[in-house]
């Protein structure tokens, strides 16, 4: 004897569509910011300010020397390499060990020629990494200016 499941839908060709729809966007929802190792993403506020770009990302547990921070062109590359590695005596054996290593790499575009990226600064304090990154003085936007009609 085989056992067969049925769905009791009124619409028998859209079931799946529904039960998909359904069951991958309500309970999975967590898992949107995971990347393909199923490592988290760190989430990310970028906020413009008339003189600079600041950025945020939320990573806690992590420590200063956990991050490599590049800019290259109008590129900002923020990534992470993680590795604990757990040391064991010769004379002890274990029946389960695990392996943890975390990375991720995010990437963004920033407007170009408009970044002075000689003054960026970047410090991490309470789990969260902020980098302000200032513009250029010809990039800032000038407050308006009456201009005297001769």
């Amino acid at each position: 004897m085989s056992i067969i499941k049925r769905n009791g839908d009124l619409f028998p060709a859209m079931p799946s569509f529904f039960n998909d729809f359904l069951t991958r966007d309500f309970f999975n929802w967590g898992l949107s910011n995971n990347s393909s190792t199923n490592t988290t993403i760190p989430a990310v506020n970028i906020k413009e300010t008339k003189d600079s770009f600041v950025v945020e990302m939320a990573a806690p547990g992590m420590t200063k020397k956990d991050f490599k921070v590049e800019l290259d062109g109008n590129l900002l590359t923020i990534s992470s390499e993680r590795t604990m590695e757990q040391q064991d005596n010769e004379n002890e054996k274990y029946s389960r060990r695990e392996f943890s290593y975390q990375s991720f790499q995010r990437t963004f575009n920033l407007p170009k020629d408009v970044v002075d990226a000689e003054n960026i600064q970047a410090k991490y304090t309470d789990g969260v990494l902020q980098l302000v990154i200032p513009k250029r003085e010809e990039a800032k936007q000038k407050p308006p200016r009456m201009i005297n009609i001769g």
